[in-house]
């Protein structure tokens, strides 16, 4: 497959996968409000768009990835979004985190359109991006799933069809629970290992090749390590976002989530101390100062 391929939204996790899209030989056009990210894609030999309907119109299949659901109305029925485009048979890769409610009416907007929606929420965060290492939650209709299986072998390690549209998004609000609870665990343990005057180099060096590791410690270990956080991967001030979804999705089903409650709580307090545009690693100098430790 050499068909042209649309991103829209070109910012962390947009512009990895266009990346890596490129390398795949894949034409990719890209859009996003932000001139410069547009203009960053063409520097890896991608085209930039002037709109959401100009991608559209030059593309089969389109990415949305996506910072708000107003975002999100806005590329799919905006004056020059997705429907203006009139492209009938035109895929949507929706792989943005948000209300099932929220991508269901994108689908219904999009189907009289002759346009199909996949619900495709992404498992990984922007630094395994770059390294192909996500995993693609695909919900909807089976076919164009197939028709897109090339697509998500050019940015992903693997891609699952989970069937009717909207268990992808169930899917990832699952693993986006245990994200946030292992990335607390993680800070929790790196701080304890300290205030007990361990070395946090060797903390994650050892604990990494033993039973206690887990994928978060692996990833947001390094930032840990070095407590620096300001180049993010996952923003605190996005991740809250995923936070209050889960949330309120488990709210709604009357599952208990009391381990995510708690760990709310850190990221509330990183929110707190001005740390919305670090990592969602920052949660481990949270509990430093809160545990006293110097560095």
């Amino acid at each position: 497959m050499n068909e042209t391929i649309g991103v829209i939204g070109l910012g962390i996790m947009g512009s990895a996968i266009s990346a890596n899209l490129l390398k795949a030989g894949f034409p990719v056009i890209g859009y996003d409000v932000v001139l410069e990210r547009v203009q960053a894609l063409a520097k890896r030999n991608g085209t930039g768009a002037g709109s959401c309907k100009e991608v559209a119109e030059k593309a089969g299949i389109v990415l949305t990835s996506l910072p708000s659901v107003a975002a999100l109305e806005e590329v799919v029925g905006g004056e020059d979004g997705l429907v203006a485009a009139g492209r009938e048979g035109l895929i949507v890769l929706e792989i943005s985190t948000f209300p099932i409610e929220a991508k269901q009416h994108a689908l219904d907007a999009l189907r009289p359109a002759g346009i199909q929606l996949l619900d495709c929420p992404l498992s990984g965060t922007g630094a395994q991006a770059v390294h192909k290492d996500l995993a693609v939650y695909a919900s909807g209709d089976r076919t164009s799933f197939e028709t897109c299986r090339p697509v998500f072998d050019g940015f992903a390690r693997v891609a699952y069809y989970l069937g009717e549209f909207g268990n992808g998004s169930r899917m990832k609000f699952v693993a986006n629970l245990l994200v946030a609870i292992h990335n607390v665990a993680a800070a929790e343990a790196f701080v304890l290992g300290m205030k007990a005057g361990l070395d946090p180099e060797t903390l994650y060096r050892v604990i990494s090749d033993g039973a206690g590791t887990s994928r978060m410690f692996e990833v947001r270990g390094p930032l840990m390590v070095a407590g620096k956080y300001d180049e993010a991967t996952m923003k605190v001030g996005v991740f809250q976002k995923d936070l209050d979804i889960i949330s309120s999705f488990a709210e709604a089903l009357n599952s208990p989530t009391p381990l995510l409650s708690k760990s709310a709580e850190i990221y509330a307090k990183a929110l707190a101390e001005g740390r919305e545009s670090q990592d969602t690693a920052a949660v481990c100098a949270v509990l430093e100062g809160l545990a006293g430790v110097k560095r």
